[in-house]
């Protein structure tokens, strides 16, 4: 049986900022069993997200690490800047415009983007563009006031 292909879901962010949303959204995805990768162009937002996911809510913590630390393809939750899918993740969440790269094996791959930066909405709409050209579902998911709403 051939291998479905990956579904690209774009959140467009503009009630909650990144360190809010995507806690909640890496919860989701290792409640599926599903591993994450997250794929940032910039190292200092991987910086900060190591030691925020360890700390966003008393009660809990995701576990994760760093591509460039030991034992990365065992890591629930893979912080990295390079392209590889060294945890072998199920789910790729990109930020700050980092490239898809082949998103085969991939079972979804989620852009989050700030939606009240215009260099940011100019990259996801080039983001948009070029993963519609390769065929790939793909839908937009708003930030409304009780929550995420699937406009496309």
């Amino acid at each position: 049986m051939a291998e479905a292909p990956c579904e690209v879901w774009f959140y467009h962010l503009e009630r909650s900022g990144l360190d809010q949303v995507l806690p909640d959204l890496l919860e989701k995805t290792l409640a599926r069993n599903w591993k994450a990768l997250v794929r940032s162009r910039l190292a200092d937002r991987l910086e900060h997200l190591d030691s925020w996911l360890w700390s966003y809510r008393d009660d809990s913590f995701l576990p994760h690490g760093g591509a460039d630390e030991p034992h990365a393809a065992a890591q629930p939750v893979l912080l990295t800047t390079e392209m590889d899918n060294l945890n072998s993740a199920d789910v790729v969440f990109l930020l700050d415009g980092a490239d898809a790269g082949v998103l085969d094996g991939f079972v979804r791959c989620i852009v989050l983007f700030d939606g009240r930066d215009e260099a940011a909405l100019a990259t996801a709409r080039a983001q948009w563009g070029a993963i519609k050209k390769q065929g790939l579902p793909v839908s937009y998911w708003r930030q409304m006031t009780r929550g995420w709403e699937k406009q496309a």
